[in-house]
């Protein structure tokens, strides 16, 4: 499907898991002229890549100024150019599985339009383009706080894109091999070796186990509703609710895993009858009726403590490098580490892997 290249014997660089960042990580290492194999233990985007609420962000998981103390001011900002501008390349790549609608941060409660508005105050002081809505309009009013919008930010149908994004993979060179599971890094005959798989990598490396938790987030989209209700990717209660409509004007709603967190923590791909409840009762109340399922869904993303992907050499494994643990922001933040990595390999380290370095946790 994806190229009918194949390589005898070694490669140059093996790569574990052929969603975003494995596809990202093959094609800059297939672009630069090195033999990649690609191993995916179903089909290309059968992870998380490829089932998910479909939001492409920049930024990190935790809110720009928790970031800023977090790391200081440089390093944040840093973080944030890094994901504009792999934003902007996953629009270059995309074609029409990305569109550039920005995206809505609301708050559910006056504490969150608190905490909003210190993120806003943050980005502005440091020069990102970002604008304050006090007062929502719409199906929005009376219900939120006042929100954050992100101009850059964008909307995408995951598995579109990053089957598209595998195909260029291919196209420089790199072998695909889907229905190819790896359950031990001893199977893999390469001179490097990277583990590509965020919250499906349980199994692989012990210590990568006990730094990356597997989360398991639900979706359900709705038929196609009678008027566009919603331009843009919406998401309030930090992040655990997440909404938005797709071109053809479905609703695509995931979230309430903070409603059953230890049921969510877990690697099994499955919905369940509590938060599908939740989530079609949400969708009621959004559009001020009751529009008909016509899909359900799960995907499992790895989460960090410090909510920090992981992404660079495995400490005192030569050969041994790592993406993962993008804590739910892997459409943009997997794009950018899987090509890091792979400019790392190259010899070319960017200045930016150092913030996601394995050696803090690992």
């Amino acid at each position: 499907m994806f190229g009918r290249r194949h390589y005898p014997g070694r490669v140059d660089v093996a790569i574990v898991g052929a969603g975003v960042t494995g596809c990202s990580c093959a094609l800059t290492l297939a672009n630069a002229g090195l033999r990649v194999r690609v191993h995916e233990a179903r089909g290309v985007a059968s992870g998380a890549s490829g089932r998910n609420g479909g939001f492409a962000l920049r930024g990190g998981a935790a809110p720009y100024d928790d970031t800023r103390t977090q790391l200081g001011a440089e390093d944040a900002a840093g973080l944030w150019r890094l994901t504009e501008r792999s934003l902007a390349r996953l629009g270059t790549l995309a074609g029409d599985a990305f569109r550039r609608t920005g995206s809505l941060r609301l708050a559910a409660d006056p504490e969150e339009a608190e905490s909003l508005r210190a993120e806003y105050e943050a980005l502005r002081e440091d020069g990102f383009e970002v604008e304050w809505r006090p007062e929502l309009d719409g199906r929005l009013a009376g219900r939120y706080h006042g929100a954050i919008f992100h101009p850059p930010d964008g909307s995408l149908h995951p598995a579109r894109w990053v089957r598209r994004l595998a195909g260029q993979a291919a196209e420089a060179g790199a072998e695909i091999r889907e229905r190819h599971p790896i359950t031990e890094l001893d199977e893999l005959d390469a001179d490097q070796v990277v583990i590509a798989t965020d919250g499906y990598t349980h199994g692989l490396l012990e210590p990568l186990d006990r730094a990356v938790e597997p989360a398991r987030g639900q979706v359900v989209a709705t038929e196609p509703l009678d008027a566009e209700y919603f331009a843009c990717p919406h998401y309030a209660r930090y992040g655990y609710d997440y909404w938005q409509q797709t071109e053809d004007l479905r609703l695509v709603l995931g979230g309430f895993r903070d409603s059953a967190p230890q049921e969510e923590s877990t690697a099994e791909e499955a919905t369940t009858p509590g938060i599908q409840a939740r989530l079609e009762a949400f969708a009621r109340e959004l559009v001020g009726g009751a529009p008909r399922i016509t899909h359900r869904w799960s995907g499992i993303f790895g989460v960090t403590d410090d909510l920090l992907p992981l992404a660079g050499q495995v400490p005192g494994r030569d050969g041994l490098w790592v993406s993962c643990g993008y804590s739910g922001h892997g459409n943009v933040l997997g794009l950018a580490c899987g090509d890091l990595v792979a400019l790392a390999i190259l010899g070319r380290q960017a200045p930016e892997l150092a913030l996601f370095d394995p050696s803090r946790v690992l």
